[in-house]
């Protein structure tokens, strides 16, 4: 068997001498392990640090071995990610958040908005808010989708400004008031069709209130493991 695909590296492992397992989230074969021979060696090193992107071709006898990669760098990110520890610490959580995933599953959105996200860490105006983004598309992918698009209580689509926490579903501003203390915040930005535009930072830590309840309830809780460090960084050092 083999295939080839476009991929970001998440993480590599030692195995034996010379060699590393390489975990890689693929455009179109999900997030993917195999061994690469030769990849302690100095030329391979700089290729299989997380963040970069990289073009790889998995063979292997049957499909349910580990398999051999041969891997090439296509974009190398190391040294903008050890620009800053925000950059380092995002990076950190992307490979987290993506290590839920089932291996061997595709997720091409998830992918495209990684891959986005990670040639923009460095930035502060944007990027911050597509990471909430990314972990509400997360949330959808592993089946824990929230319903933002109308009132769980009336069905209107206007003046959103809530979400239960039992039901992951938006409440409006007049039907929500009454349990205000009960609600979770909805930043203004997740509503909107387009995302690109300048968030303000109180209104990512909301967005990042939000997600991370439903991560801790619905996907790290039932797995019993804690909230990735790197998640609590990256938000400390958006400042």
């Amino acid at each position: 068997m083999e295939w080839r695909d476009e991929a970001i590296v998440l993480g590599a492992r030692r195995h034996g001498e010379s060699s590393v397992i390489a975990e890689l989230m693929t455009r179109d074969h999900g997030r993917h392990l195999g061994l690469v021979r030769g990849g302690r060696s100095r030329s391979m090193q700089p290729i299989l640090q997380a963040g970069n992107s990289v073009d790889a071709i998995w063979r292997a006898r049957i499909e349910e071995h580990l398999g051999l990669y041969a891997i090439e760098g296509l974009k190398l990110r190391t040294s903008d990610l050890m620009a800053s520890a925000r950059s380092l610490h995002g990076m950190g959580t992307i490979g987290a958040l993506l290590r839920l995933l089932p291996e061997r599953e595709p997720h091409r959105p998830l992918y495209d908005m990684a891959a986005l996200i990670v040639d923009r860490l460095h930035e502060t105006d944007v990027t911050p808010a597509l990471m909430v983004r990314f972990e509400l598309a997360l949330l959808v992918e592993l089946g824990f989708g929230l319903e933002l698009g109308a009132c769980a209580a009336t069905g209107v689509t206007e003046d959103l400004t809530f979400v239960s926490p039992k039901s992951g579903r938006s409440v409006s501003r007049v039907a929500g008031e009454p349990y205000r203390d009960r609600m979770l915040p909805l930043p203004a930005f997740l509503l909107a069709e387009e995302p690109g535009a300048e968030v303000a930072v109180d209104d990512v830590r909301e967005g990042f209130r939000l997600t991370g309840f439903f991560l801790q309830r619905d996907i790290f809780t039932p797995r019993g493991a804690p909230m990735p460090e790197s998640r609590a960084a990256y938000l400390a050092a958006l400042g």
